[in-house]
């Protein structure tokens, strides 16, 4: 008798097999059920037992994910799925997070995925998270199929008749189409309709581990009459039979093999999008064809660190063929590194393979200073990926020090280690003065990395309470400012004026990429263009930082080719430290008007070019009305009605903007603006003033000038916390 195969011999075997995989993320707000969705697909595969399925929460495998019950980290599983003897599919799953605060995970998880279930609280229905996902999911042209989970709690907690839950799920699936026909691109916003009769809609109850769609109905001869009679019967028999009947993962996973994409009809859509090099090029070619054969190209899509194999490299091979003992380039850092061992997961198990091939997920150990977001190349002169653009960034920050002294340099190393493993944590280490600071996407998030600080790392730690993160910048033009190079042989004339908002938001989403050897390309200048910036202007932005353009305006200029590096790296510095705190500035045009150059080299490097720029740039900046800009976070609160005045009058005490009241039945939802300073303890509160009964979500997040009456107080606080003399 044959052995039995091993699970890593079952995916080295379908690996090279690409119309048999499918590489897919589990999407969803937090507490939808993502995890307990992921239990249900994991028994269905054999790889754990179907009593625990929903139960064990078996890919929150931290501490902190177990106490906290919430998902905090992507979790990679490489799965095998028999849909019948001898039809077999390779799964590769991430499992992502559901917090907002944790949602640089599930930008970062999208790039290496084909497809997304979309998972839905069937009660809560479209929430904030939902949203911010799936944006993120259709932006990178992933597509979407749509699980309704806990359809139970219609029936006990809501008591619907069986009309009522009809038409509720059916305004559910409305809402989620005209999400996907707003923001999915134009060639496959109706191609993306999810509906019940062609099976890329399913409903179920993942903790109880059934699962119906319009096919599975057909098959099994079960309807919504069968669920709606065992739990109005209260009948936890009749539900077990469900589950035995039409367990999660056979309906599920049937629609992903059936509905999302293989590599190989992925990567000739998607390639364009996250990789933005020469299409007919070796590389382009072999990129659109997922080609085993062709120039290596993988994109790091995460590091984890493991206690054994030290950091492990997460990512995605889209081109080529990776191999234990290769020779890799980073093309970003352009070092070379050799790859030690390549490893596949069982959940939060790894087990070492000899290689993997285009088109699949795979752990890398032995990579030196690699960081997420690091392209692969068996090639030196390779175009990398696309970055990876997170929606929020981080707008709170902790001093952090270690409580022993002795234990500074094991603090410096765990955040170094850290900043690298979550490239949503900003992490900054003044040697100087000995302040380490953390910045995060919430309170949560930080709460988050301490404990890790002190569990995985060991170290003591003592943290301040949280400080916000401003942005500076400036309401009007300034006149032109002379700036002179040290030793008086350069000179450089700039001025600044606002960026209008249209153009602001074009730089916030990613959408204008300067390639430092070639310039902007005549795309992006049509972008500027569309955005309502003038035609001349827009051929002379040569650089962005942030939400920032620098111009060369000059004209006529001999050797402005040999110092324009230099005049971008002032730009730079003065738009990651502003002029008034040294806070990150936003929304600012630079512009060199004109420049006097010393005809001889040597007198116009960077010690002389860089200063004079530098200091032209704060001046101008402090003559065009400097402001100081304040993160709001759009809120929306979900409560009972009758304590819609009370929370009312809370969201307005903390400088609140309430844009929204809805009523749908006892229910209410308040949608409002508020500054994230006055965030900090507002769950604590919320709950007082609803008795425990107000949950409140993040549904995005915008920067607006600090009220006039606070401007000094904070500008005041900012600069004595970061020791800048008052000039």
């Amino acid at each position: 008798m044959p052995e039995k195969e091993t699970l890593s011999e079952k995916v080295m075997r379908l690996m090279p097999q690409r119309e048999r995989i499918r590489n897919i993320g589990i999407i969803a707000h937090i507490d939808h059920g993502k995890t307990t969705t992921a239990d249900t697909l994991l028994a269905g595969c054999g790889m754990l037992s179907e009593e625990k399925a929903g139960k064990q929460l078996y890919l929150d495998s931290e501490k902190i994910e177990q106490e906290r019950q919430m998902t905090v980290k992507s979790s990679n599983v490489n799965m095998v799925y028999e849909r019948a003897e001898g039809d077999e599919y390779l799964i590769n799953l991430i499992d992502t997070p559901g917090h907002v605060d944790f949602g640089g995970h599930v930008t970062r998880a999208i790039r290496a995925i084909d497809g997304a279930i979309v998972v839905m609280d069937a009660v809560e229905g479209v929430m904030p998270q939902t949203e911010m996902v799936l944006k993120q999911a259709l932006r990178d042209k992933v597509k979407p199929i749509l699980y309704i989970n806990k359809i139970d709690r219609l029936i006990s907690e809501l008591r619907f008749k069986p009309e009522e839950m009809q038409e509720h799920l059916t305004k559910l699936i409305i809402q989620i189409n005209s999400f996907i026909r707003d923001l999915a691109p134009a060639d496959v916003r109706d191609k993306w309709q999810v509906n019940v009769q062609n099976n890329t809609v399913a409903f179920g109850a993942s903790r109880e581990n059934w699962a119906l769609s319009f096919k599975r109905m057909q098959e099994t001869k079960l309807s919504f009459k069968d669920v709606y009679d065992a739990y109005t019967a209260n009948d936890k028999e009749k539900v077990k039979e469900l589950s035995k009947k039409t367990p999660v993962y056979k309906v599920l996973l049937e629609m992903v093999v059936d509905h999302l994409p293989n590599p190989l009809e992925a990567q000739r859509y998607r390639t364009p999008i996250i990789w933005h090099g020469d299409l007919n090029s070796e590389v382009g070619k072999s990129l659109m064809s997922c080609d085993i054969t062709g120039p290596l190209m993988v994109s790091i899509t995460n590091i984890e660190v493991d206690p054994q194999a030290g950091e492990i490299a997460v990512g995605r091979i889209f081109s080529g063929r990776l191999a234990r003992g290769q020779d890799v380039f980073l093309v970003n850092s352009k070092q070379v590194n050799k790859v030690q061992q390549i490893y596949i997961w069982k959940g939060p198990q790894k087990f070492q393979v000899d290689e993997a091939t285009a088109g699949n997920q795979m752990g890398i150990s032995g990579l030196k200073n690699v960081i997420a977001g690091e392209s692969l190349s068996s090639l030196q002169d390779a175009t990398p990926f696309e970055p990876v653009r997170h929606i929020l960034e981080p707008v709170v920050v902790k001093a952090i020090e270690a409580k022993d002294p002795k234990d500074l340099p094991k603090l410096v190393k765990a955040l170094r280690d850290l900043s690298i493993s979550d490239v949503t944590l900003k992490v900054s280490i003044n040697p100087e003065t000995g302040e380490n600071l953390i910045a995060g996407l919430g309170t949560l998030h930080l709460e988050v990395i301490e404990d890790k600080l002190r569990r995985t790392y060991g170290v003591d730690i003592v943290t301040s309470q949280p400080i916000v993160v401003y942005k500076e910048s400036i309401t009007t033009k300034s006149g032109v400012v002379e700036g002179k190079s040290p030793n008086k042989h350069n000179k450089f004339y700039i001025y600044v004026e606002p960026l209008p908002l249209p153009i602001i938001d074009l730089l916030e989403a990613g959408e204008i990429n300067i390639n430092k050897s070639k310039g902007i390309s005549m795309e992006d200048r049509k972008k500027l263009e569309e955005a309502g910036m003038d035609k001349d202007a827009a051929r002379k932005v040569v650089a962005t930082y942030g939400d920032n353009i620098f111009m060369d305006a000059t004209k006529g200029i001999i050797h402005i080719g040999e110092v324009i590096d230099m005049c971008v790296e002032a730009f730079n510095e003065v738009m990651k430290n502003g002029p008034q705190a040294k806070e990150e500035v936003m929304g600012v045009q630079v512009i060199l008007a004109d420049t006097v150059l010393h005809e001889d080299a040597i007198h116009r490097g960077p010690a002389q070019v860089i200063p004079a720029v530098r200091d032209a740039i704060k001046e101008a900046m402090m003559n065009a009305n400097p402001v100081l800009l304040e993160p709001i976070q759009m809120i929306r609160i979900d409560l009972p009605m009758k304590y819609v005045g009370n929370v009312s009058t809370l969201v307005q005490s903390k400088r609140g903007i309430i844009n929204e009241v809805k009523e749908e039945g006892d229910k209410g939802v308040i949608i409002a603006e508020q500054p994230v300073a006055s965030t900090f303890d507002f769950t604590n509160e919320l709950r007082s003033a609803t008795e425990g009964r107000g949950s409140w979500s993040l549904a995005g997040e915008k920067f607006r000038k600090l009220p006039k009456e606070l401007y000094e107080q904070i500008i005041k606080q900012i600069r004595e916390r970061k020791g800048i003399q008052n000039s």
